[in-house]
């Protein structure tokens, strides 16, 4: 069903699909295991599970059915190959039907496309080029993937849209670059497609991003999405958001499209990046259990009928943290999948269940990076979960080595410590802290718990106390009320309710302020409390500072002297980016 490439002849069943129908199933070994396992669909989830079942069996026949000519290929790599910096197309394909049957004595099958199941009969049919032909099985293993969601826009059939999906895809947009495109729109502002623009930009192309939401990569919080805006500007990329494509005209040298909000974009190149569902039209009159179009399955990866699994993109997961269901469309989960699922079908007393994905994820976006782990802050709110977000902003190592540079770090708990979430940006050791958050929300460890860790130091790599760890502390002060803060999303709210301070330099409010915050450098507070107590006037205390170091200095004062305070975490870094580009219109200058 995914991607795959060419394949040696089947004992059984010739490559070309010579025969027409099914061939003898042998009977199930002694010991239970399958004599016949059929995958359908390679790359992630279907290989990781025919090659983990080989190393488990010798005796078992493993056919890999695939509609396309990769069956072993690199899907996160292809646009960087349409960028360049993988210069060769070969490097893309991770393996050759040929090396899977000299290493692993797979049986390979592309340009067999499954069109249906048959569970009474345990057959799968299938459409090659020779015909339509059914093969029997013991074990079935499902791992069809995802394909492009295409949104009813007129004219997305013109011949300059392209998705990015397959390596064919991948060398149709290099060919097209390569051809001297002046001018791209890429259509969908996640993960592929900001990857997409990027490596677009990079080659001189004009470009401009299309998105429906609010912001780029929707899976950030709008705070942290901010930054990547600004260095997708950077790299000359038009960004438009909280728009989408209405409809394409085509033209002789290049395409029209109009713009939801009135607004359009010509461009000779366009990449459909909005989205991916999960490829099971095929199964969906085998009685097959779909929930949204999405394969539902158990712990060990079985569906409603007998002897059929189904692994990777296709299936629907339980979010660990809120509770949702949907499918996870990412590699490493599929990976993980394909090998349980492979464990449990040949030696189910030993198999592990599969863990529900987090979700953890990576991209870059020219010096930037964005990562991010668990439940990001809508996933939370309409999950109805209480929880507290607090932010960051310290170097990535030592501030006096050479390099050193900010990440913006955000990481959210229960009111039970319970880590949640976390979310970071920034220019270098983004990666770091997130795969380290991962693994502390899958260890079920608390926010407090971040204080403990032993992360390596060194002045080139980290800090003393690491971001992580400093995470964890601030977690801790709000867990025992040493510190109690408030968000930038009630920024509003909190202006009518308290006396805004800002403890920043005169200097630095020069910049801009808040409107109607008070300005006393927390170095004269001390001095000052008693014009704070008259300006507050019985209401609370709002501590704003730069990055909420100097916030959390003054709110002790505060609260020392009696005065009820609470601070902005993430400090003025943190609202400049929520308030993007307004923030110089809504600021005043001191």
């Amino acid at each position: 069903m995914t991607p795959a490439t060419t394949s040696p002849e089947s004992s059984s069943t010739p490559d070309n699909g010579a025969a027409s129908s099914t061939a003898p199933r042998p009977s199930p070994t002694g010991s239970g295991r399958p004599r016949r396992l059929v995958v359908v669909g390679g790359v992630a989830g279907g290989m990781s599970c025919a090659a983990r079942a080989r190393r488990l069996s010798e005796d078992a026949e493993i056919i890999v059915l695939d509609r396309g000519r990769h069956v072993s290929f690199a899907n996160c790599g292809l646009p960087y190959y349409v960028g360049g910096e993988i210069e060769n197309q070969d490097d893309l394909l991770v393996q050759t039907p040929e090396r899977l049957r000299a290493w692993l004595n797979l049986d390979v099958r592309t340009g067999h496309d499954v069109t249906g199941i048959d569970p009474e009969a345990q057959e799968v049919i299938v459409r090659t080029a020779a015909g339509e032909q059914r093969l029997g099985y013991d074990a079935l293993v499902l791992a069809p993937g995802a394909k492009a969601a295409r949104p009813p826009v007129e004219g997305l059939d013109s011949p300059r849209v392209s998705t990015l999906r397959t390596v064919e895809d991948a060398a149709r947009l290099r060919e097209q670059a390569d051809a001297g495109v002046e001018s791209a729109l890429v259509l969908g502002a996640g993960f592929i497609g900001i990857e997409a623009a990027e490596v677009l930009a990079k080659r001189g192309i004009a470009t401009t991003v299309v998105e429906f939401a609010e912001h780029v990569l929707p899976p950030l919080d709008r705070e942290h999405a901010y930054p990547i805006t600004q260095e997708l500007r950077g790299l000359g990329i038009d960004v438009r958001t909280g728009t989408a494509a209405k409809s394409i005209t085509h033209g002789t040298d290049a395409d029209e499209v109009l713009l939801s909000d009135g607004t359009s974009v010509r461009a000779d190149m366009i990449v459909l990046a909005t989205g991916v569902r999960p490829d099971t039209d095929a199964f969906a009159a085998s009685g097959l259990e779909l929930e949204r179009g999405a394969i539902v399955v158990d712990e060990h990866g079985r569906t409603n009928l007998p002897h059929v699994y189904a692994v990777g993109d296709a299936t629907v997961s339980t979010d660990p943290v809120t509770g949702a269901r949907r499918p996870v469309p990412l590699a490493g989960p599929a990976n993980r999948a394909g090998r349980l699922v492979a464990d449990f079908i040949m030696d189910p007393e030993h198999a592990r269940p599969i863990p529900a994905p987090l979700g953890t994820a990576v991209v870059r976006v020219g010096e930037m990076t964005a990562a991010m782990t668990g439940a990001n802050r809508d996933s939370l709110d309409a999950a109805g979960i209480e929880y507290t977000t607090i932010h960051l902003h310290p170097n990535q190592h030592a501030g006096y080595f050479p390099g050193a540079s900010q990440l913006h770090l955000s990481v959210s708990f229960a009111p039970d410590g319970r880590l949640l979430g976390a979310q970071c940006v920034g220019r270098d050791g983004v990666d770091k802290r997130i795969d380290v958050l991962a693994t502390a929300i899958r260890a079920g460890l608390g926010v407090a718990d971040l204080i403990d860790l032993d992360l390596a130091y060194a002045p080139p790599f980290g800090q003393a106390k690491d971001p992580v760890n400093l995470a964890g502390m601030l977690g801790a002060n709000v867990l025992n009320g040493t510190v109690d803060v408030w968000d930038v999303r009630d920024l509003e709210q909190v202006r009518q309710t308290h006396l805004l301070l800002d403890v920043r330099t005169r200097a630095e409010v020069a910049g801009g302020m808040v409107p109607g915050a008070l300005n006393i450098p927390h170095t004269e507070l001390r001095a000052r409390i008693e014009e704070v107590r008259q300006a507050a006037a019985g209401r609370p205390v709002g501590v704003i500072c730069q990055v909420g170091v100097r916030a959390n200095i003054a709110h002790r004062i505060l609260v020392g002297n009696g005065l009820a305070s609470s601070v902005q975490t993430g400090g003025m870094i943190t609202l400049r980016a929520w308030l993007g580009d307004d923030a110089d219109s809504y600021l005043v200058r001191a």
